[in-house]
């Protein structure tokens, strides 16, 4: 049974910085794509970021490029820990953060993710 439990999240300040963690069991994911979504009050699940099970080809959303780093857990493969590193937290960037992962290369809709997480809060005050 796969899962993904997203851990990390909390209430900072703007300008702050989180680690956000997801660790990966049930299988493995040779082959994956693991991403990062997150999604607003109000507002769709939005794409973050991706990269695939070897740690490499990291591809990012627009409004988080140079700000929000993707990477795995290098020391052993197939992935077991994917992570976001969150820096220069902005009011705008508060949501709930989720895993999840898909076979194959990466794409940013979400209908063609197979796993999620349950997510995890991030809170960016003013």
């Amino acid at each position: 049974q796969v899962q993904l439990v997203e851990s990390g999240g909390g209430l900072v300040q703007t300008g702050g910085s989180l680690r956000l963690s997801c660790a990966a069991s049930g299988q493995t994911f040779y082959g994956y794509t693991m991403a990062w979504f997150r999604q607003a009050p109000g507002k769709d699940r939005e794409f973050v970021a991706s990269i695939l099970w070897s740690g490499r080809d990291a591809y990012y959303a627009d409004s988080v490029k140079g700000r929000f780093t993707i990477s795995t857990d290098n020391d052993r493969t197939p992935v077991s820990t994917v992570y976001l590193q969150v820096n220069s937290l902005i009011p705008e960037d508060t949501a709930v953060y989720y895993c999840a992962a898909k076979w194959g290369s990466h794409i940013i809709n979400d209908n063609f993710f197979d796993y999620w997480g349950q997510g995890t809060q991030v809170t960016v005050s003013s």
